[in-house]
């Protein structure tokens, strides 16, 4: 009689979060958390349409959280703040607190904070050891690091320091994880990291994340384009408040994330539409926000028309899904031992690594993506089962 072999365990994977305490991070912990337990349909995780079933993703169950932020309020308190303003649902905190305190226990301090006299090499070796730290404590087969923290202005040009969307990329490269820049802070797009990011042999993706008003502009824009209708002004107003209507109330972090809305349309329209877009911090909306947009467009014969639109969303509750989207893809990626810009990953970004702007097209390269993943999941276990036995081998001092 043959014995029955036990099932193979199923691999913990790390996402390790930028901003760890903010309202994206403590929405996407819940979240994740919630799911997995089949207490709440997994709404707005493309990762969970039939497209992705066979590409091999982690489980959500799987996954463990941590993060370094700078602000101390825990967790569970957090996400009790978010279900009062209803971000999460009501009772959702208490049903995933031990999650969410599990995950609170993982946060480290992040920075750098006024007076921290440590030089950037010294930042990311701290933020690297924590990374590291937490995979080899957990046990985790990777751990894909993720920024989600608030807006940055742009570095002033030859400012020697690194910002600090930076110095955490850096760290990420360093402790050898995948990383994605939800934000549309600096991140890997600074000129000083570009070789270490080409010899990393990470996938990373970024950046900013595409949640609401650009979600939008990114499939109006293609349909002007082949309907043949000329654009000949796109303005926009967005109000919001919470940590990132605060963020964005400087001109310098306006103008980041302004780079990437305006993005879209020069992209898929050939040039800029007149027009702008303003970005206003209204602290009473909380985590909730109103965008606006209005088109003028002319028709047959120079008719003139306008187009009109109102977005109005919860951000958190918008990006934390794609969060997790993104972190799971990444630890695929890596799983496949693929590396460098990931711009089958663009459908989730307004400023993404290449490739097209139109969701519509994003979309298809995302579902051919998910079937790579799919067709490469006997090669990238056999490669990890190599890998695992040369490091137990070597671990024995057997060669």
């Amino acid at each position: 009689m043959t014995p029955s072999s036990s099932p193979t365990p199923v691999p913990s994977y790390g996402v390790w979060l930028i901003g760890a305490r903010g309202s994206v991070a403590t929405t996407a912990v819940a979240g994740s958390a919630a799911v997995a337990a089949g207490l709440h349909p997994a709404t707005g995780m493309v990762t969970e349409t039939p497209p992705f079933a066979e590409s091999g993703l982690p489980p959500l169950g799987s996954l463990v959280f941590g993060g370094h932020d700078t602000v101390e309020c825990p967790l569970p308190k957090r996400a009790e703040e978010l279900a009062a303003g209803g971000v999460l649902p009501h009772g959702l905190p208490a049903a995933v607190r031990a999650e969410l305190a599990a995950a609170d226990a993982e946060i480290r301090p992040g920075g750098p904070v006024g007076g921290d006299t440590r030089s950037d090499d010294e930042l990311i070796a701290a933020f690297a050891a924590d990374i590291r730290d937490f995979t080899r404590r957990h046990g985790l087969a990777r751990t894909v690091v993720v920024n989600v923290a608030s807006t940055e202005a742009v570095p002033a040009p030859g400012d020697p320091r690194l910002p600090a969307s930076s110095l955490y990329a850096a760290a990420a490269l360093r402790a050898g994880c995948p990383y994605v820049n939800f934000t549309p802070s600096t991140g890997l797009h600074h000129p000083s990291l570009a070789a270490r990011a080409a010899s990393s042999g990470v996938p990373h993706a970024g950046r900013d994340g595409k949640t609401g008003q650009t979600l939008l502009r990114a499939v109006l824009a293609p349909m002007f384009l082949q309907r043949a209708l000329d654009v000949r002004a796109w303005s926009g107003t967005n109000l919001l408040g919470g940590g990132d209507g605060a963020a964005l109330a400087d001109p310098g972090a306006a103008a980041a994330k302004n780079a990437g809305k305006e993005r879209v349309l020069s992209d898929v329209l050939g040039a800029a539409p007149q027009g702008e877009v303003h970005i206003d911090d209204v602290p009473a909306l909380g985590d909730w926000k109103t965008a606006w947009d209005h088109i003028a467009f002319d028709g047959f014969l120079g008719s003139r028309m306008v187009l009109q639109t109102i977005w109005q969303g919860c951000d958190s509750a918008l990006a934390a899904p794609l969060v997790l989207d993104l972190a799971r893809l990444l630890a695929r990626a890596a799983d496949l031992e693929l590396a460098g810009p990931r711009p089958e990953l663009g459908f989730y970004f307004k400023d993404p690594d290449g490739g097209s702007s139109a969701l519509g097209e994003q979309y298809a390269e995302l579902v051919r993506f998910a079937a790579r993943l799919a067709a490469g999941a006997g090669a990238g276990q056999g490669r990890r089962e190599q890998r695992d036995q040369r490091e137990q081998r070597d671990q024995r001092g057997e060669r």
